[in-house]
């Protein structure tokens, strides 16, 4: 049975990831080039969306933005789901020591706040989709640490992980070919809802200046410029944020409709 919460998930998601994909041939005009005598144009047939305050068209600015913004909060969240899986798995297996001190750092991260933790990361990095990339997954990874962990305790003492130990099965082995299938649903869904709230951190974080710099076209540096000329040119920061709205709003359908079928138990909400 068709999920319609998935397929419409999936429609939204494929269309912002056809535009970034085939951003070089959707228009003729360059991202960074500039027309001062056309600055502020409404939407037309000439600029489908309008021009900025540079006179850059608004229209292919959005689509190279979309590839840094997806660039970036996959990125991130790849690498946080990596790196929390990893520690989620080996501290669920072997628990005691090794458990008590891996939660222990993943409770000193979630002691802060998790946007200032990415504006402290990114001020120190310095600015760049690098440093954002960084900074997101540092944000990011306890998730899937706490999940995976859970997931692992759950299964550890089933029948089928003592049948692997007294078949004489290693520990990676185990944890590898038996206990990770077990949370793989779970976190897939957990990573496709992460995907929407790195891509609003990530135009947030450009948004307040922390992070990737002008000229480089990012939703949130639009945005931020379109804020300014609100109530005269209202569509400056209208198209930024219907753009990540709709980005947004696909990934967090998607990964809802994941959750319907891969994750009956609900262990993604946990």
């Amino acid at each position: 049975m068709r999920s319609p919460t998935l397929c419409l998930g999936a429609v939204l998601v494929g269309t912002i990831l056809f535009v970034a994909a085939f951003a070089p041939w959707l228009s003729t005009y360059s991202p960074d080039a500039m027309d001062m005598s056309n600055r502020l144009a409404p939407p037309s047939g000439e600029h489908v969306l309008g021009t900025d305050n540079f006179g850059r068209d608004l229209w292919i600015r959005m689509a190279y933005g979309a590839r840094i913004s997806l660039a970036v909060s996959l990125s991130s969240v790849s690498i946080a789901v990596l790196l929390g899986g990893t520690v989620g798995l080996v501290s669920g297996y072997f628990r005691g020591t090794v458990d008590a001190v891996l939660m222990r750092i993943v409770d000193l991260f979630l002691g802060f706040p998790p946007f200032i933790l990415a504006m402290a990361l990114v001020a120190a990095l310095g600015s760049g989709a690098l440093s954002v990339t960084v900074a997101l997954a540092a944000v990011f990874w306890t998730e899937s640490a706490r999940l995976v962990r859970g997931i692992t305790l759950s299964e550890v003492e089933r029948d089928y992980v003592a049948a692997a130990r007294a078949a004489g099965a290693r520990h990676f082995r185990i944890m590898t070919r038996h206990l990770l299938p077990r949370a793989a649903g779970p976190v897939s869904i957990l990573a496709t809802l992460s995907i929407g709230t790195a891509i609003v951190a990530e135009a947030g974080l450009s948004f307040l200046g922390f992070g990737i710099e002008p000229p480089t076209p990012t939703w949130g540096w639009t945005l931020a410029y379109g804020v300014r000329y609100l109530r005269t040119d209202m569509w400056l920061a209208t198209v930024p944020g219907l753009a990540i709205l709709w980005t947004v709003l696909g990934f967090n359908l998607l990964g809802d409709g994941l959750r319907d079928r891969l994750d009956p138990r609900g262990l993604a909400r946990r």
